[in-house]
């Protein structure tokens, strides 16, 4: 769209707070933005010259332009956020971070259990939450066990089948886990004050909780039940304990959002600290890409609602290092400037700091977006090191992998130019060795892969690295010697603990600088074809584990084996039935045809 052709159509967009929308020819959203007067707004992309090539290009592209009124600056703000979170149009800052959370969940049942998960469904239970940490979650759910008494049992708990006495109470009520309201011995009243007790803790507030087990404590004692209140103090004592070590900044503060920003160019790190009761009980840093000429005020304003749209914040203070434009209504944003605010602030610098310290840290290590001068420094590194006769611009590794002699495999992986390049990964299924036999493995596998590439003429790699010892080092050179490739490409040997480097006719292994580029690369190699083999075994033993069982069963398909592993869970629960479940399961014949196997196999074994 011109100027001229935006002229004409100027006059139709208000001077009302709103939102607007950039299309495409093709009717693809572009861009969403926010403005106080839309037509201002609007018009100023058509009537100046723009430095950046990006902002230019979106222009260029503009060919509709949708808009929507609301009442008021925050309104436009909330529907921005809304609208960018939903469609993610290309030129609007983007959000790098696409994890799911994982929530505790109150389910919405008589006397709701309490448990982790990653879906959040609308059927009416309460989901605390979202968490940063899958570790953190079950840390709690294993501290919420030890202190709050609530069931962990799926038994439909209704009134009705309670008073028919459905249930009996489980190993948990009599190690003193559950109070059984299975059996009606505990009533749904003194149940929900414990999900009350469960809400504070969540929320950092320990204070009640601890006045409620010292009330509760105070009562068997009255009642001489010294046991039962010795079990309570304990728990009294592990409470404050746990408050003790929580990252307390002041029982003073209210609750809290802190944000710290980091820009370099295009890319943006965001840092939030949760405060709540005057401690912290959240923190998450993200990264974000900008992709028109956004000031650092834009980008964090953004982050922060965000941030806490995902973390269901509702803190009505937000600490941040300048002014922002943020117009949350009941919400007051605060640039600290002494005292426990201010060091929270910084805290937040810190961590912003570290993590994109990380960032560069990784992207050294994996080679990734470094310049081709500094990916050849390495290469060149590498080459010096191990005294090899070229740059080791293609590399490949090998590493094997079996269970206790059964579904040996091995994995390959490839590097170029210091950088995985993953279509060139192979996976192999050993074909002719059988048990436990490392070195056989290794021959055939380095056999097949350059045989293949000898055959089709593709280019050799410079460095070719074998994990593990000698023995298997000799192997592939074997596979390299009869293929008349000797000469043609290096193969050394990886010491699989000591990250030592071997030649196959020396008697002393070579160690790198434990902190030298090179030896972080080879470190990357490794740890790929370890991750990239363990991957596609686990896979296969898995596989290969139940059709062995159940499938290898003359007269049982795979259909049938499935029904059994879902029925029965496991091929031990399926040996261990009784004929009356099998047939329930599979019907009489196959039944018939299971239960002869297992007595064919026990009289074997006798």
């Amino acid at each position: 769209m011109t100027a001229n052709e935006f002229q004409a159509i100027a006059p139709t967009i208000p001077h009302e707070p709103g939102i607007y929308k950039y299309f495409d020819a093709g009717n693809t959203l572009l861009y969403v933005g926010k403005a106080k007067d839309l037509r201002k707004r609007v018009s100023s992309y058509f009537s100046k010259t723009f430095t950046s090539y990006k902002t230019h290009e979106l222009v260029q592209r503009i060919q509709r332009i949708e808009f929507t009124i609301v009442n008021s600056e925050q309104d436009a703000f909330l529907l921005e956020n809304s609208l960018i979170k939903q469609f993610q149009p290309r030129f609007n800052i983007n959000l790098k971070d696409d994890k799911t959370y994982p929530y505790i969940v109150i389910k919405n049942e008589p006397f709701p259990r309490v448990f982790f998960t990653r879906r959040k469904i609308n059927d009416g239970s309460e989901y605390l939450g979202p968490f940063t940490s899958v570790n953190k979650v079950r840390d709690l759910l294993d501290f919420i066990k030890q202190n709050i008494q609530l069931r962990t049992c799926k038994l439909n708990l209704t009134e009705n089948n309670i008073q028919k006495g459905k249930f009996k109470v489980c190993l948990e009520y009599h190690l003193g886990n559950c109070k059984g309201p299975c059996e009606g011995l505990q009533q749904e009243e003194d149940y929900n004050n414990q999900l009350a007790q469960l809400k504070n803790f969540m929320k950092g507030n320990l204070s009640p909780v601890i006045q409620h087990f010292k009330a509760e404590m105070r009562g068997y004692a009255e009642q001489l039940q010294f046991e039962k209140a010795e079990l309570v103090r304990k728990k009294i004592d592990h409470l404050e304990n746990y408050s003790a070590k929580s990252v307390v900044v002041s029982s003073h503060l209210n609750n809290l959002d802190v944000f710290s920003i980091l820009k370099d160019g295009d890319i943006a790190c965001v840092n939030y600290l949760m405060v709540q009761n005057g401690a912290i009980i959240q923190t998450h840093t993200i990264q974000l890409e900008t992709h028109l000429e956004e000031k650092q005020e834009e980008v964090l304003a953004f982050a922060v609602a965000q941030i806490r749209s995902t973390f269901n914040s509702n803190s009505s203070e937000i600490l941040v290092p300048f002014e922002i434009d943020y117009p949350e209504e009941g919400v007051v944003v605060t640039i600290p400037k002494a005292g426990d605010k201010k060091k929270l602030l910084e805290l937040s610098e810190k961590n912003v700091n570290y993590f994109k310290e990380e960032i560069h840290q990784k992207k050294i290590l994996h080679l990734e977006g470094k310049t081709k001068s500094e990916v050849e420094s390495v290469l060149d590194q590498l080459q010096r090191d191990l005294s090899l006769p070229t740059l080791p611009a293609h590399i490949e590794c090998f590493d094997n992998s079996n269970f206790q002699g059964s579904y040996p495999v091995s994995a390959m992986v490839c590097f170029k130019d210091g950088v995985a390049s993953k279509k060139d990964y192979r996976r192999y299924n050993v074909k002719t060795v059988k048990g436990i036999n490392d070195f056989a493995t290794m021959k055939e596998v380095v056999f097949r892969r350059y045989k293949r590439l000898k055959t089709e003429h593709e280019p050799l790699p410079q460095l070719v690295i074998i994990d593990g010892g000698k023995g298997q080092l000799h192997a592939a050179l074997e596979s390299i010697d009869e293929l008349g490739l000797t000469g043609q490409l290096t193969l050394v040997g990886l010491a699989k603990n000591e990250e030592e480097i071997f030649f196959a006719d020396d008697k002393q292994s070579i160690k790198l600088p434990y902190n030298s580029e090179s030896l972080k690369l080879i470190r990357r190699i490794r740890d790929e074809v370890h991750r990239f083999g363990i991957t596609f075994h686990r896979a296969k033993r898995s596989k290969g584990t139940f059709k062995n069982e159940l499938e290898g069963i003359k007269g049982v398909g795979k259909g049938t084996a499935n029904l059994l592993l879902k029925t029965f869970r496991s091929v031990k629960n399926v040996r261990q039935a009784t004929d009356e479940q099998l047939t329930e399961a599979v019907g009489a014949s196959k039944a018939r045809i299971i239960r002869d196997y297992f007595n064919q196999q026990g009289a074997e074994a006798v």
